[in-house]
């Protein structure tokens, strides 16, 4: 009901409401700038103007082109050559790569189709019997001798084994004898 009264009052008298606004005089536009604003001569003086604006672009600056030699920039990175992708690594060739030393025999993680790895990296296979092995022999599986194994950084070796223990279970016993414990029903 209130939807009819309001569109009442929205179209009463559209028609010359809408007369009034279009009769009326139409806004002017803000005023130019004095240099890009047409003169009485017409379009030459624009075609001048532009033709000064691209010659001083296009002009050489002296006492800048000196300060831009003057300029000298050095980059030094610990790589010895450019980046190289993947692909190219696989391709030429130039990566050192190590053989896979363990892999599981169902495939479990699907590595099958993986033959070389990158010095500096593990599959997770590896790395899992890497650390088994030394969380079962600490004194015969040494970071050193990890890291000479699998190609790796000792630094990087000696974290992974800080950091990263796979299989330590811990079992809290009860603080006290007296826990209250469900009863089976």
């Amino acid at each position: 009901m209130g939807a009819r009264v309001v569109r009442m009052f929205r179209n009463f008298n559209l028609e010359n409401r809408i007369e009034r606004e279009i009769s009326k005089e139409k806004p002017r536009s803000a005023p130019r700038h004095q240099l890009t604003q047409p003169t009485s001569t017409g379009q030459n003086d624009a075609n001048t103007f532009s033709a000064e604006v691209s010659g001083a672009v296009h002009q050489k600056n002296d006492p800048l082109l000196l300060n831009l030699k003057s300029v000298f920039v050095e980059s030094k990175d610990k790589a010895a050559g450019p980046v190289k992708s993947r692909k190219d690594l696989s391709a030429d060739g130039g990566a050192k790569t190590r053989p896979i030393k363990f892999t599981l025999p169902n495939d479990s993680q699907g590595l099958a189709n993986v033959q070389n790895i990158p010095h500096g990296k593990l599959t997770i296979t590896e790395a899992l019997k890497a650390l088994g092995s030394h969380q079962n022999q600490p004194q015969t599986w040494t970071s050193q001798k990890i890291s000479e194994e699998y190609s790796l950084n000792l630094k990087e070796t000696n974290s992974l084994l800080e950091f990263f223990v796979p299989f330590q279970i811990q079992i809290i016993p009860p603080q006290t004898a007296k826990v209250k414990q469900l009863k089976g029903s």
